[in-house]
Parts: structure tokens; sequence; C-alpha cells
């Protein structure tokens, strides 16, 4: 290939990929943080903007109209009545919706991304939380931001995410039970995608987790301590950073595991290529169970037999960018962690070299 100048592989610039769309888009979906009375001005400001001046058809879950503030305003009462609705887990919108604007957190983000099991719309995040490491636009120019997005061209960055298959032993023993389609006999399979990270842990017991940690069929390790944490290289500045481990860009294809709190100085945090399977089990020997959750949520119990197999999904999720892959990372590094923020030396004149 270093003979042949043409044969030669060019990398991309994780900096260039762009947003455009094949026709302009019609469907949003606005998803806003329950119960949070500080975003109910911009999600009506948002909606009255997407419904009255860019005809947009809004779709928002029937939960958010459930809020009395919104159900009971007169004054918003006719942009209600073109929202189309749908509910957590039992209504199918991925195939109606061409993007989504989240109003909130980090967190709005992840729920955001647990409503699609396959491909997800392109993310546009406001910042109207408290950490905002995910969400770089802010509100303040949300109609010309958002009427960019509308017009297309603008920078994106698909964030990884983790496909999680857990299999676990049925207790009752003349039961068979299938989940999502999966059939394993006599055992329970159920599938999540995630977008930061898997947490495995001793949950409310005394003694400390014990689990087998298995790469492409191989053990590799015994976890103990308080847990593990396999996350993606969004997930690398949540749970991750503050368990010891390193920061990864989101472009870079990979998946970390992080030990918390482990019984062993030499157990550190080590990254793996993306196209691994891991599997966790509790440790034969282990005197408790563990307990797991994908990005914070739908939390269980792991006992002997149970099994959890982890890989990256091919459905990623397109974030997209205030200005470009690189520059919106480092800026969340610097605004929301203060990374490497220190008062600067003290200049040296040349008499002071002098003494």
């Amino acid at each position: 290939m270093l003979q042949n100048p043409h044969a030669v592989m060019h990398i991309q610039d994780p900096a260039s990929q762009r947003l455009t769309w094949n026709k302009p888009p019609k469907s949003v979906l606005v998803i806003k943080k329950i119960q949070d009375a500080s975003l109910l001005q911009p999600f009506k400001e948002l909606c009255v903007f997407l419904t009255e001046q860019k005809n947009m058809i809004v779709y928002v879950e029937s939960k958010v109209l459930a809020d009395t503030a919104i159900a009971g305003d007169e004054s918003f009462g006719a942009v209600i009545q073109k929202f189309c609705t749908f509910r957590e887990d039992l209504d199918d919108i991925s195939n109606r919706v061409d993007f989504i604007i989240c109003l909130g957190g980090d967190g709005t983000l992840l729920y955001a991304s647990s409503l699609f099991q396959e491909s997800v719309p392109p993310v546009m995040a406001f910042h109207l939380g408290s950490l905002g490491f995910l969400t770089p636009f802010k509100f303040d120019t949300y109609q010309s931001q958002v009427t960019q997005i509308i017009e297309g061209n603008t920078a994106i960055i698909l964030r990884s995410r983790l496909r999680v298959r857990v299999v676990k032993e049925s207790r009752e023993k003349k039961s068979i039970i299938m989940t999502n389609g999966d059939s394993e006999g006599s055992r329970k399979s159920m599938q999540y995608q995630v977008l930061n990270e898997v947490v495995v842990d001793r949950g409310p017991s005394s003694y400390l987790s014990n689990v087998d940690l298995f790469l492409d069929g191989h053990l590799i390790t015994t976890v103990q301590g308080d847990g593990v944490i396999v996350s993606t290289p969004t997930g690398s500045t949540a749970y991750a950073v503050a368990a010891g481990a390193s920061m990864i860009h989101p472009n870079v294809p990979a998946i970390m595991i992080t030990p918390i709190c482990p019984h062993s100085l030499s157990f550190r945090p080590i990254v793996v290529p993306a196209g691994v399977e891991l599997k966790i089990m509790l440790s034969r020997d282990a005197r408790n169970t563990a307990w797991v959750s994908f990005d914070g949520r739908k939390r269980q119990e792991i006992c002997h037999g149970d099994s959890i197999t982890i890989t990256t999904s091919c459905f990623p999720v397109p974030s997209i960018c205030f200005r470009d892959p690189v520059n919106d990372w480092f800026e969340s590094l610097s605004q929301c962690l203060h990374w490497n923020v220190r008062k600067k030396q003290n200049y040296l004149s040349s008499e002071e070299e002098e003494f």
C-alpha cells in the first residue's frame, strides 16, 4: 500500500461529520424533564415556535401533558390540540420522528436514548439542567439554532451505545418466560441500549462484590470490590471518571472497564476494542448476589446462573453539535468538569532570576 499512494487509507477528521437532510424534516419529538417548573416557559415557547412558525408536527409524551401547569393553561390549549402523543414502553415512534429536541440536563438526553432501542433520530440538546456536559446548546437563541438544524448541514457526533443482554435463570421450575422475542428455554432474556454505562455493584450487601469478567469467552479477571463499570466513551466522563478512569473522546471506538473501589491496588481501569464481547457473571463462590443498572435505570438483582452480555451497539445516538465534536468536547471538559483549571504561575522577571 505504501508503494501505491492512491491505496493509502485516509482517516476521516472527526470534526468533519455533518448532518444533512435528504428532504426537509417535518416532525420533531420534544422531550422535557418532568416536574421541573423552570422548564414550563421554555417548553411552551419552543412548541409554539415549532408548530406555528415552522409548521412542524410535534410529538410529546402523554405524561408531559398531564402536568396541570400545561393542561390548565388556556392560552396554550390551541397548541396542545396539534400535538401527537405517545407513552413510554408502549408506543413505537421510531419511524415517525425526524429529530429530537431535549430540554433539561444530561439525564434528559440519556432518557431520550432509552426510548429508541434501534435507530435513533438526531438529537439537539439544550442546556437547561445542572451540569450540561452532553447539552451544548443554550436556549437564549433557540429560534436561530433550531432553524439552522432544520435547514441542515450542521456538525454531528455519533455517540456509541452498548447493547446489553441480561439472561436470568427462572426461579420457578415450571414456568417458561419469553421477553422481547428471545426464547431461552426456562430463562428470561432482556435487552437494553445503554448510552453511558452498565454498573454492576454489591447492592445493599455488606460483602464484597465477586463477579467474573469474560472477554470474547475467556475469563480475564474476577472483580472483588464494590463493583465494576462498563462504559462507552461518552460515559467515560460520567460515573467512570469519578471512579478513577480516563476521559475518552466519544469518537474513539472503545469500551472502558472500571472497577469500583477494588480490593486490589493493581486493578486499574482498562480500555478494550469496541468489537469485543464482554460477559459478567456471579463467581461460583460469591457470598452474595449483585445488582445491575443501565444508565441509572432498570435496576435489578443478578443471581447465580444469570449473565450480562455487553457489546457495542450498531445503533449510536447522533448528537448534534454546537460547533464540532472536538471543540464541543473540550469546552465541556473546561466548563463542566474544570479540567486542568488552576491559577497561572507568576511571571519570573530577569531581575528575580539573579536571586
